[in-house]
């Protein structure tokens, strides 16, 4: 295994790669993402577009088997952006996490841990953020597709010392798994401060 770490535009050789981990990764519960390789090219090249972005790869030879990524709340989209904003946090002072996707078969190697070390001593680097920050969604216990060996990850976020912020919220859209069409799902924040 290796760690590889780029930054904004360098990730371009790697999006396809990405693209395709993220629909894998995000097919299972709670997320059960219907993905497109097109809309993934698209959001990702909006981290490629930030030279301050992070992507921490997780490399099995020349393979992506992981990714994890990063950039200033001010380079995010303004629907992550906008809670902060109406709670009175200047989102320049927030350094979002985008997400940690990793295949089933390279879990439990600390792989997640290390996914958001690095991203906590990038912030910390950069030395102007207060808060690292990422969300989660919010799918109800009694889902009819929630697995019945389903753990959430909650237990492993409080280990790294990040707080569940209900007040903090926004509205995602994206088509499940065997729907006809996108639908909202809400997203709640979690934060830790940044240094």
């Amino acid at each position: 295994m290796q760690i590889k770490i780029v930054h904004g535009a360098a990730v371009t050789p790697h999006i396809a790669d990405l693209a395709r981990l993220r629909i894998d990764v995000f097919r299972a519960f709670p997320y059960l993402y219907e993905g497109s390789e097109d809309y993934e090219a698209s959001y990702l090249a909006t981290y490629a577009q930030s030279p301050e972005s992070l992507f921490v790869l997780a490399l099995d030879g020349a393979r992506i088997v992981g990714a994890s990524t990063g950039v200033p709340m001010a380079d995010a989209s303004e629907v992550f952006q906008a809670p902060f904003v109406a709670a009175g946090i200047d989102p320049a002072k927030v350094f979002y996490f985008g997400e940690s996707v990793l295949l089933p078969a390279y879990r439990g190697r600390g792989l997640g841990v290390r996914f958001f070390e690095e991203r906590e001593a990038y912030a910390r680097r950069l030395g102007r953020f207060d808060w690292c920050a990422f969300c989660a969604v919010d799918r109800p216990k009694d889902h009819p597709l929630r697995p019945s060996e389903y753990v959430p990850l909650d237990e492993f976020w409080g280990k790294r010392g990040y707080e569940r912020r209900a007040d903090l919220g926004t509205l995602l859209a994206w088509q499940d798994i065997g729907a006809a069409e996108e639908t909202e799902k809400p997203m709640t924040f979690w934060l830790k401060p940044a240094r």
